[in-house]
């Protein structure tokens, strides 16, 4: 008959445990009217009871600060922060003590350890104390894994480990949408406006420290959350920067792309990276959390191979009188030359003064040239500006642009202001 031998016991104890900030302590007020039968019992209660604030009794919070009675939730972005003792449970002096610890995710395995150097000796009733940090940058689940070993007396090694599963959560709903700029000078403007809504999806109020916006290297970023009033800069949620569970805010930023880029045609079309959301927040007594996002990219809208804008047009005109606008066309293509002819067509309301039909010459890429147009409004109100037609010699094709902005026309009686 096989008989396995009794487990051996460690000399040394291992204990874990998470540190975090206190709560405030609260407590139900019991009241009543002294007309009542308990009287003034109740209230005598409370102002002998030494959780209460004096004067105040009957608020729920109070001047005392409990300690955490359980693991309690960890969301992305924070900093987890944990207390690994070692303590010598033996009569014996231990020798060699080396204490490992990693932190086992769904992708990476961290080593929290301050130190990788073992500890020479360790006597009875004594302990190795240490207090690992790691800020948190995946969600899901998280293994603490608290590995010892350390040689007894005798020259036995001796080695033992214990596992600590905890689950990161999400603290935050972040959700952007992207919106072309549309102005006066031309249908589709190079700005673009974002829109980030952040919802609180904790159980406790958030205060939201910051939230920028770090732009790439091809845009220059404005925020549009604050209004001036009586020459200083007032934020657009008030004074209280609060955030209450599942409560959502609203950002808007402004990107305009930056010279050296805005001058070359075809550099921002396609998939452009537009920047990064930087948040912070904290909780409670002041527990601190930050998140970025990834890289927000957004789809450029196509201007195909040929871009017309307007870069000046007057706001109104008088009837029947010419007035002057100028256009910029720009090849966006990156390798084709394009040699271009103008063509002004009529509408009912506009009426192009000059030669339609005319060369404008061969375009290069990436190049752009600018033209003065002369043209007229036979009816009066809200006219868009429509006809223009330019045609590629090479290649056979005509661009249509109509709708490229609006004026407003008025009769020849009324003054228009310059």
């Amino acid at each position: 008959m096989e008989v396995n031998p009794p487990k051996q016991e460690h000399l040394l104890a291992l204990k874990v445990m998470r540190l975090t900030k206190p709560t405030l302590f609260t407590n139900i007020p019991v009241t009543c009217e002294e007309k009542d039968l308990p009287g003034d019992l109740f209230n005598q209660l409370m102002r002998d009871d030494p959780s209460t604030v004096n004067g105040a009794e009957i608020l729920m919070l109070g001047e005392m600060l409990t300690l955490p009675q359980n693991f309690g939730n960890i969301f992305l972005g924070e900093t987890f922060s944990s207390y690994i003792s070692v303590h010598n449970d033996s009569n014996q002096v231990v020798k060699d003590i080396l204490v490992k610890a990693d932190l086992q995710t769904s992708s990476q395995r961290l080593n929290l350890s301050a130190s990788n150097a073992a500890v020479a000796e360790l006597k009875p009733d004594c302990c190795i104390d240490d207090v690992i940090h790691h800020e948190v940058k995946e969600i899901g689940t998280h293994i603490l894994v608290c590995a010892v070993s350390y040689t007894t007396q005798g020259g036995e090694k001796m080695y033992f480990r214990k596992f600590f599963k905890f689950q990161v959560l999400k603290p935050l709903d972040v959700k952007t949408k992207f919106y072309n700029a549309e102005s006066d000078l031309s249908s589709v403007t190079d700005e673009v406006f974002l829109e980030a809504q952040i919802q609180n999806i904790t159980t406790s109020p958030m205060f939201m420290e910051k939230v920028s916006l770090e732009p790439s290297i091809m845009y220059n970023v404005a925020e549009l959350n604050s209004v001036s009033q009586a020459g200083e800069s007032v934020t657009t949620f008030g004074s209280r920067a609060y955030l209450q569970p599942m409560d959502t805010r609203q950002y808007l930023y402004c990107l305009k792309p930056k010279k050296e880029f805005a001058e070359k045609a075809g550099i921002i079309k396609g998939v452009t990276v537009i920047g990064k959301l930087d948040i912070v927040w904290k909780t409670n007594l002041g527990e601190r959390g930050r998140l970025q996002t990834s890289q927000l990219q957004r789809m450029a809208p196509g201007y195909g191979d040929v871009r017309l804008s307007l870069e000046a047009i007057p706001d109104t005109v008088n009837l029947e009188e010419p007035f002057h606008i100028t256009c910029k066309i720009t090849n966006c293509s990156s390798e084709r030359t394009m040699d271009l002819v103008l063509e002004m067509c009529n509408t009912n309301s506009i009426h192009w003064c000059g030669i339609s039909g005319r060369q404008l010459g061969k375009l290069h890429p990436s190049s752009s040239l600018c033209l003065a147009l002369t043209l007229l409004s036979s009816v009066q109100g809200l006219q868009s500006v429509s006809g223009l037609r330019l045609t590629d010699t090479f290649l056979k094709r005509t661009y249509e642009y109509d709708d490229i902005a609006q004026v407003c026309v008025v009769s020849s009686a009324i003054k228009v202001e310059s």
